[in-house]
């Protein structure tokens, strides 16, 4: 297992309101640095945008539980998935989550230098990120929690360890 998120740049947008219009939006290249140096982080990687579980269990847990995760002493909270910059804002604002800073994974650069890329060809989602969440300090991978049976084609979906309970379980014993 790796012991540093690996350095890729993410390509997102952000509002512009200099740009005016319908869509205010532009690209902005954000690396791993901008992200995580000097912080520590919360990163749940989760297989698709709109998908059941991520959008009934994953994501609204970390969003439910971010103010306890900041009181734990995390800088912030990221949610990440092999999805375009599009398809992650349009998500977000369908579930209304304001808080969890949404970080789109494209070309799944990250997931895969992560060793957390998977086929899901057997649903048509083609290559997704596993299930998994950790933490993150100055680069450095404190903590992962990966869903066991990490496989291509995996016919189920687990959610065991990698739910926001489990995470700020750890953050408030490690001590």
């Amino acid at each position: 297992m790796i012991s540093t998120v690996p350095d890729v740049i993410f390509k997102t947008r952000v509002r512009d309101e200099s740009i005016g219009g319908d869509n205010p939006f532009r690209w902005q290249d954000v690396s791993t640095d901008d992200i995580f140096k000097s912080k520590t982080i919360v990163v749940l990687a989760l297989p698709g945008a709109y998908t059941p579980t991520c959008s009934s269990k994953h994501l609204p847990g970390y969003a439910a539980k971010y103010q306890a995760l900041l009181d734990q002493g995390v800088d912030e909270v990221y949610c990440l998935s092999v999805n375009d910059a599009f398809v992650m804002f349009q998500w977000s604002k369908h579930l209304d989550i304001t808080t969890v800073k949404m970080l789109p994974d494209g070309n799944g650069d990250f997931t895969r230098a992560m060793g957390m890329l998977v086929k899901k060809e057997n649903l048509g989602f083609g290559s997704r990120s596993w299930r998994y969440s950790m933490v993150v300090k100055d680069k450095m991978i404190v903590k992962l929690f990966s869903e066991p049976g990490q496989i291509d084609n995996c016919p189920d979906d687990p959610f065991t360890v990698s739910d926001v309970d489990t995470l700020l379980d750890y953050l408030k014993h490690k001590n």
